[in-house]
C-alpha cells in the first residue's frame, strides 16, 4: 500500500484475480475514513448471488469487509451502476465500485440471450456511456475496482472471446475517465497513470 498517497478524485484499480486490487480499495476507504470525522465511504457491490459457492464468497467478503472497514456501508446494485454512483456520491463520501467486471458479467449473461437482442446490446453501451458521465462528474472521489483478464491465452469459445473484448474496451474506457490508474501484482500496486 502507498503510505501517504492521497485518494485521487478517481481511480481504476485493474488486477487478476487474488491480486489485492479489492484490498487496496479498502485501505483506501479506511484511510479516507480516518481523515475526517466528516468523511463517509459506500461500497457499490455488483454481484449476484447465481450459486451457493458465490452465496458463501459475497457473506465472506462482507464479514471481511466489516472488519477491515467497519465505518463503510454497502449498496447492492448490479446492473444500474451509473445510477448508483451518481446516487451515492456526495462531496465528502468516497464510493468504491467493486467490481467492474462482475457489472459487465451480469449485463452480458446468459450469452446466448445478450448476442440475440440488439437492444439489450445498445442499452449496456448506454450504461457504460453513462457511467464514464458518472465518474466524471462525481461529487466525491470514486475508485472503480475490475479484473484484467486479457493477459493470458487467447480463449477458444467465442462468448468468452468476445468477453474478453467487451471487459477489455470497458476498462480502456474507464481508464481514460479516471485520474489514476493503478495495476494490482502480488498485492503491489504499479501507478498507470496519476493526473493531478
Amino acid at each position: 500500500m502507498d503510505k501517504g498517497l492521497p485518494v485521487a478524485r478517481s481511480e481504476l484499480i485493474l488486477g487478476g484475480q487474488r491480486s489485492g486490487k479489492s484490498r487496496r480499495a479498502e485501505l483506501l476507504a479506511r484511510d479516507w475514513l480516518a481523515q475526517s470525522p466528516a468523511h463517509s465511504a459506500v461500497l457499490i457491490a455488483t454481484a449476484q448471488p447465481w450459486d451457493d459457492e458465490m452465496r458463501e464468497r459475497i457473506a465472506r467478503h462482507r464479514q471481511d469487509r466489516a472488519q477491515r472497514v467497519p465505518g463503510m456501508r454497502t449498496v447492492e446494485e448490479p446492473l444500474e451502476l451509473a445510477q448508483a454512483v451518481q446516487q451515492q456520491s456526495r462531496p465528502g463520501t468516497l464510493v468504491v465500485v467493486d467490481c467492474l467486471t462482475l457489472w459487465l458479467t451480469n449485463w452480458l449473461m446468459p450469452a446466448d440471450i445478450f448476442k440475440q437482442n440488439e437492444a439489450l446490446s445498445q442499452e449496456l453501451r448506454a450504461q457504460e456511456a453513462m457511467l464514464l458521465i458518472a465518474i466524471e462528474k462525481a461529487a466525491g472521489p470514486v475508485l472503480l475496482v475490475g479484473n484484467e483478464i486479457g493477459l493470458g491465452v487467447i480463449p477458444m469459445g467465442r462468448e468468452t472471446r468476445a468477453f474478453v473484448d467487451a471487459l477489455g474496451r470497458l476498462n480502456q474506457e474507464v481508464a481514460q475517465a479516471c485520474a489514476r490508474v493503478t495495476f494490482m501484482a502480488a498485492g503491489l500496486p504499479l501507478t498507470l497513470k496519476d493526473q493531478p
